[in-house]
């Protein structure tokens, strides 16, 4: 029997490719780097095509560093970032025009005047979601009005939209295969989220032909009817994709409602499992598909733009730190940030302020503030943003969470962790195998290339790697959520 599962881990910054094995644990990995536009201020952009190289190159890497071939490869699974909306012409493959991405600012105005013209409530009630620029919908509505021609040939379905996974999927089988998966098609304001279904009434509402849109499928895919990658001459099922954060709570095995994981990324992203039904939220949160594994599963989410990319801004745009690892030592050079807040509202404020225009802001600056207040106050940032989602997600589970399992690059950062625990007052647990949205498509895909019987089995598979309990700093830490929240409505609507 062929040994592993492939994980495609494809990200804002860079692609990566992991080999697993059948106990869940990482054989050997690649990664590459690409390149980040910003054209213009708000908008961020990606070349498909780069995307499409570095991931290509990652599996030949991996495979390599594992001293294997794709003969010992059992199936595929996806992850990827969300949102991100690439249009291409389906005749030749290429895109028509650069990705753009879940960052991306640029269509702020178009969800300003669909709110004004009264459709806020029935996207929410629809999709789950709000109406901001972070969504696909007016992202492939802005591509689709600024290609030139692009409205007529998707009509004509010369065109074909897709997320990251779609993307991946069309390229690995050759262009035959234009699916996505429903966890990744909750994200574009397109899906009815009851019913898993794209909604007529919102393709009205984004004027988007049906035309160009991917077949839905459910996360794990029986091997028999998963579409097919060729890799190196053999034929490999692709039998699970997710997107990145629904990945990563499948690979925490939050698999019981109630259950939560934050995931300190380029943003940080805390999901919460809310079972077989949506839960509406009261609180600006985002009701979403966690995955479809034989049936669907449902989440609450809340989404930090800016989480690890305040740590990559010291580095490249400060020049304060020379690799991101720094930070922690730099920050822990003070015993405290000084009276610094740093909002790093760079793309804007994700939940629950969903404001585009907000932009970053430091506050309580005086002559002793120096380099290491600033590291601190962007780790204490990250922690705070995360703080106000989990306040609001536990006003609407209408419970109290237990513990947080956390996971991401920022996540072994011992004293983000550690603040965390103690602003929460909750225990913050970070596995023994910090891949997990990788081991979520890993996971995702060996259940339906049969490699795993169920959830069980894989829960069974979770280890601690190490446990932050709330300390002797919890009364300080949350005694400064008053002066956080000052801080941020400094940040409040700047762009306008």
């Amino acid at each position: 029997m062929s040994r592993y599962v492939l994980a495609l881990d494809q990200g804002t910054t860079s692609s990566r490719t992991l080999v697993i094995d059948r106990s869940g644990c990482v054989v050997a990995s690649a990664q590459r780097e690409f390149a980040q536009h910003y054209p213009e201020p708000g908008w961020v952009e990606h070349d498909a095509e780069e995307i499409w190289a570095t991931q290509q190159a990652t599996i030949e890497s991996a495979l390599a560093a594992a001293g294997a071939t794709a003969a010992d490869v059992a199936a595929i699974g996806i992850t990827n970032q969300r949102e991100t909306t690439v249009l291409w012409e389906r005749s030749s493959g290429r895109p028509v025009a650069r990705a753009i991405v879940w960052q991306d600012r640029r269509t702020a105005p178009d969800c300003e005047r669909l709110r004004a013209a009264g459709h806020e409530a029935e996207v929410a009630r629809r999709t789950g979601l709000t109406l901001d620029p972070y969504f696909s919908a007016t992202k492939l509505g802005w591509l689709l009005e600024h290609v030139p021609g692009a409205r007529a040939r998707a009509a004509r379905g010369e065109l074909a939209f897709g997320t990251i996974d779609s993307w991946l999927v069309w390229r690995l089988s050759g262009g035959r295969a234009h699916v996505t998966d429903v966890s990744n098609a909750s994200r574009t304001l397109l899906l009815e989220l009851d019913t898993g279904r794209w909604s007529e009434p919102m393709l009205e509402c984004f004027g988007v032909p049906r035309a160009c849109l991917p077949e839905v499928l459910p996360s794990s895919i029986p091997a028999a009817s998963a579409p097919r990658a060729l890799l190196g001459g053999h034929s490999v099922p692709i039998t699970g994709i997710a997107g990145d954060q629904q990945a990563a709570l499948f690979g925490q095995a939050c698999f019981r409602p109630g259950m939560a994981k934050n995931t300190y990324g380029t943003g940080c992203f805390l999901l919460l499992n809310t079972g077989a039904a949506p839960l509406a939220s009261r609180h600006r949160l985002l009701s979403t598909v966690a995955w479809d594994v034989a049936g669907r599963r449902y989440a609450l989410e809340g989404s930090v733009f800016v989480g690890g990319a305040v740590v990559q801004w010291l580095r490249d745009g400060l020049g304060l730190i020379k690799r991101s690892a720094d930070v922690e030592a730099l920050a822990a050079s003070v015993p405290d940030a000084g009276g610094v807040y740093l909002v790093p509202a760079f793309t804007g404020l994700g939940s629950p302020h969903w404001d585009p225009y907000a932009r970053g802001t430091i506050v309580g600056l005086t002559r002793g503030s120096g380099g290491a207040h600033l590291a601190r106050a962007a780790l204490e940032a990250i922690a705070f943003q995360s703080a106000e989602v989990l306040e609001a997600m536990q006003a609407d589970a209408g419970q109290p969470l237990l513990e947080l399992r956390v996971d991401g690059g920022a996540s072994v950062n011992d004293l983000l962790m550690q603040f965390q625990a103690d602003l929460l007052g909750v225990p913050v647990l970070r596995p023994a195998v910090s891949e997990t949205t990788a081991l979520g498509a890993a996971y995702l895909a060996g259940l339906g290339a049969g490699i795993w019987a169920g959830t069980d089995e894989l829960a069974a598979q979770w280890r601690l790697g190490r446990r932050y309990d709330p300390g002797p700093g919890q009364s300080a830490a949350q005694g400064r959520r008053g002066e956080w929240a000052r801080a941020v409505e400094r940040a409040r609507d700047w762009a306008r």
